[in-house]
């Protein structure tokens, strides 16, 4: 598959299936085409050669309520307009699944109760989207995408307004729902170690193709981290599992 913006190419022989269960995070550098490949993958960015599919079917063929009954997405950035409560802003992940009177059913507000409690979040409920922290607005946007109950959960940076102790709670939530819901989970994340906690799979980019596809302990290896990501990066080993720090060597180099 090959993808980008007019003209332009910034995806190029992007080739990759993803099962049910999967937790992929998908790393690499600035530039190398992360989020290019969420927007393929949602269904936001058509490909310029070759496709995409979800159970054997091309997405481009299914209508955009089609598609986000299957699909959901968590931007990095949500903006609104209007003071929303938190429960109105998950209760839009539902839109999808609404009648053409677009109220909400039995169904519709206990799928919204599921995925708040799924973020932890209930006690946001009734507070202006426009009032809380920016982690409390992270949660309510992933609960909102939760609330679509869909098959396949796309996320460009989930923990980018979160402490240390959030982003590892999220992270656990999304691993634990892949598992016991059988979902198919790509996030785009820049923490290396973060992701190494939560994926069962790493998809490394550099410039615009897959460097690496596979294990997350294979993938933090010494050579690799340099050769995508340029000097400055070593690996620890610490309880079995390995660590990305910075190299100590190549700061007393410079």
């Amino acid at each position: 598959m090959r993808a980008g913006y007019r003209g332009s190419e910034v995806l190029r022989g992007i080739d990759v299936a993803v099962r049910s269960g999967e937790v992929v995070a998908i790393v690499g550098p600035n530039g190398a085409g992360k989020s290019t490949l969420l927007r393929v993958l949602a269904g936001l960015l058509p490909p310029h050669a070759g496709s995409v599919t979800l159970d054997g079917r091309e997405i481009a063929s299914l209508d955009r309520a089609q598609l986000a009954r299957r699909i959901a997405v968590v931007p990095q950035v949500f903006d609104t307009l209007f003071p929303f409560t938190v429960r109105e802003i998950v209760a839009l992940g539902r839109t999808p699944w609404l009648g053409p009177f677009g109220t909400l059913g039995r169904d519709d507000t206990r799928a919204v109760t599921r995925a708040l409690d799924d973020v932890d979040a209930s006690a946001l409920a009734d507070r202006r989207i426009d009032r809380v922290s920016g982690g409390e607005r992270q949660r309510a946007v992933l609960a909102m995408a939760l609330a679509q109950e869909a098959d396949v959960l796309l996320l460009d940076e989930p923990t980018v307004h979160l402490d240390p102790a959030h982003q590892r709670a999220l992270l656990d939530v999304i691993v634990r729902l892949a598992r016991d819901r059988g979902l198919v989970v790509l996030a785009v994340l820049h923490d290396l170690n973060l992701a190494s906690a939560m994926a069962t799979r790493f998809l490394v980019l550099r410039d615009g193709a897959i460097a690496f596809d596979g294990a997350p302990g294979e993938a933090l290896t010494r050579p690799l981290l340099r050769d995508v990501f340029g000097p400055g990066l070593d690996v620890v080993t610490h309880q079995g599992r390995a660590f990305v720090v910075p190299d100590g060597e190549d700061a007393r180099a410079r």
